[in-house]
């Protein structure tokens, strides 16, 4: 881990900042948008438009590199992102919004596509895992401090909006000053999604039910605090406790995904989902029982979409996961896209609250389908690849590191079991 650190300091410290940006813009959009008088639709479909423009990034943005290279696409996209969170304020209207969370969720895609490389070019086959871990770290820890430097200005005002917009800025340095070689870039040719499908029914419905899951939390969950009447304070504080539980509750799940039939163990985290959302539905008046329904949900969600990945890798070829990598991404993207709208949408009808039976419902429909998947198919047996974790922002290019690992951890398995069975 300390070798990793040493090599990769500046990109991980590039990144924290980046995430730092990110994730105080999702929170402040969220609490601006009640200020200014926005409905909960409106504020949906500000929240979605992030994912569409990251979705649309993550396809486009390889192309981008092949043609001007890393350090300029980085440069530029750095630049755009620094611009929309100063407009923000300026254009205090659903539409402009949704253009600037479009405009920005393909810039931080792109962005994303080209530190991702970097650090999956500095890494090798032994230190991969733990630059992913790392690089998961500094993404959660970005999250988390990112909403307590919400307390540092009025959410009316535009320092909040500075703030991350410097940021940005000044996480682009010790990427570009210290990082050489510029790698090369190469990503693999995706599988279809009928193919995919066919492979995993379970991967493909999991990742996508995932995505509207996560989507509501990074997308919708400030919109939620503050149509219940919370604090700055607390709607930070809120949010922040999804992303303590997916920090803490990552390698547990991962250690006991090695250990069973992964459908058994994605049906018992989907439980817990629900069982987590159905304690903020019910107990949500109290702000203590709140965050600790945030934490559950976060520390159920984030780690099942590691496991999900790991469930569909169990039934490929080695040669076949990189090609997975980017259906299972635009899959995971659709849902995404959709999750804030559908969220908006119930919050209107039942109130507030839908935002605990969104989840509910979606969270539900994949412990079912995880019950049915085990009537179909036998299990994957001992034959199955390791957990890597990995978060759903990831892109194509961290999901196929993410994926090198598996097969690295596979082949390392492989060796252990014939080298004791000679002995």
């Amino acid at each position: 881990m300390l070798q990793v650190l040493r090599s990769s300091w500046a990109l991980l410290l590039g990144m924290t900042l980046l995430m730092v940006g990110n994730g105080m813009q999702g929170t402040l959009l969220g609490i601006r948008g009640a200020i200014e008088g926005f409905s909960t639709f409106e504020m949906s479909i500000v929240m979605s438009g992030y994912f569409l423009g990251f979705l649309g990034g993550s396809r486009l943005a390889p192309e981008m590199i092949r043609r001007v290279g890393h350090v300029r696409v980085f440069a530029a996209l750095g630049s755009f992102i620094s611009a929309v969170l100063i407009l923000y304020p300026a254009f205090t209207d659903p539409t402009a919004w949704t253009i600037g969370r479009i405009l920005i969720g393909f810039c931080f895609s792109g962005v994303y596509v080209t530190a991702e490389s970097w650090l999956n070019n500095a890494a090798t086959n032994e230190t991969r895992g733990k630059a992913l871990s790392l690089y998961l770290i500094v993404q959660m820890i970005g999250i988390v401090s990112a909403q307590a430097l919400m307390l540092a200005g009025d959410p009316s005002g535009f320092i909040l909006f500075i703030i991350p917009s410097v940021l940005v800025s000044i996480s682009f340095a010790p990427i570009l000053l210290s990082i050489s070689p510029t790698p090369a870039f190469g990503t693999a040719k995706a599988m279809t999604l009928k193919e995919l499908f066919t492979r995993s029914p379970l991967g493909c419905v999991g990742v996508f039910l995932l995505g509207g899951i996560f989507a509501a939390q990074f997308g919708m969950s400030a919109v939620f605090a503050s149509n219940i009447g919370l604090s700055v304070g607390q709607i930070s504080t809120f949010v922040a406790a999804f992303y303590i539980g997916a920090l803490l509750m990552q390698y547990p799940i991962g250690w006991l995904s090695d250990r069973m039939d992964r459908r058994v163990l994605i049906g018992f985290v989907s439980a817990g989902v629900a069982a987590g959302a159905l304690f903020g539905f019910v107990a949500g008046g109290s702000f203590e029982m709140l965050l600790l329904s945030a934490f559950v949900v976060g520390g159920t969600s984030n780690p099942l979409y590691a496991l999900i990945i790991a469930h569909t890798n169990d039934f490929l070829e080695h040669e076949d996961m990189a090609a997975a990598s980017g259906g299972l991404v635009f899959v995971n993207g659709m849902g995404a896209i959709f999750g804030p709208i559908i969220t908006g949408w119930v919050m209107g009808v039942i109130g507030p609250f839908g935002f605990f039976i969104y989840m509910i419902v979606l969270a539900t429909i994949l412990a079912g389908y995880a019950a049915y998947r085990m009537t179909q198919r036998p299990t994957a047996g001992a034959d199955t690849t390791s957990y890597a974790p990995i978060l759903q922002s990831a892109t194509t290019v961290a999901m196929e590191a993410a994926q090198e690992v598996y097969i690295e951890n596979e082949l390392e398995d492989e060796s252990n079991t014939f080298e004791q069975a000679e002995n």
